[in-house]
């Protein structure tokens, strides 16, 4: 469902070349992982190469069954669409739109009824405590406001894997715990989620976590 092989991404900034992820390979099994290391280690850029918000300068993607490091964008995010969903640490909500309307907005991408998707929608914010926020646009919410409603719109389709970038780092202690404990029960089974953390007490929830450093995976701790 999920694997790298000899994953690299390299920049340039003029004459200079930087590699932000180096001969990366690991096969992601159910459950979840988290990614832990420094501020630029690699670990944003891992999660944009392995959801097909980029692609590598060499080394391979498998998502669902498909090699999506050789597809065009279109045909990445339709693959994307059925199946991943994303946290973005900048959380990036559409700013015309209200709380409910950002969450549904992938079940209105997939062909799903009006009805239905904002049933759906309604009750995704319920779950991460935002029922009354629904009518709300994002200059209207807090910082971890928002945060929760991309986390809600991440979750709308179910995806089977579940890609998240410090999803509780705008959060206070007790809405990042409901939060997580969210993103946890949506891993259950046979999904995955991968997510990165600067904390180390959201890494320690996790089956596995993956190190990095200076854009190589230096660790790998198995916890069963």
């Amino acid at each position: 469902m999920l694997r790298a092989e000899g994953l690299t991404k390299r920049y340039r900034q003029g004459e200079v070349e930087i590699t932000a992820l180096d001969d990366f390979s690991y096969d992601f099994p159910p459950g979840v992982t988290a990614v832990v290391g420094p501020s630029g280690s690699g670990k944003t850029t891992l999660l944009n190469l392995l959801a097909g918000f980029d692609r590598p300068t060499a080394g391979t993607v498998e998502l669902a069954g498909m090699r999506i490091d050789d597809l065009g964008e279109d045909e990445r995010a339709s693959v994307r669409l059925k199946n991943a969903g994303f946290v973005f640490q900048s959380w990036n909500l559409l700013p015309t739109l209200t709380a409910l309307e950002n969450v549904a907005f992938p079940l209105l991408l997939a062909g799903v009824a009006r009805a239905e998707r904002n049933r759906r929608a309604r009750e995704l914010l319920e779950r991460v405590g935002l029922a009354g926020r629904a009518d709300h646009r994002p200059n209207q919410l807090s910082g971890g406001e928002q945060q929760r409603v991309a986390i809600a719109r991440a979750l709308a389709l179910e995806p089977a894997v579940l890609f998240a970038d410090e999803p509780t780092g705008n959060l206070d202690s007790a809405a990042g715990a409901k939060v997580l404990d969210l993103l946890l029960e949506h891993a259950a089974g046979e999904r995955r989620l991968v997510l990165v953390t600067h904390d180390l007490q959201v890494a320690a929830r996790a089956a596995r976590v993956l190190h990095l450093r200076d854009g190589r995976l230096v660790q790998v701790e198995d916890r069963g």
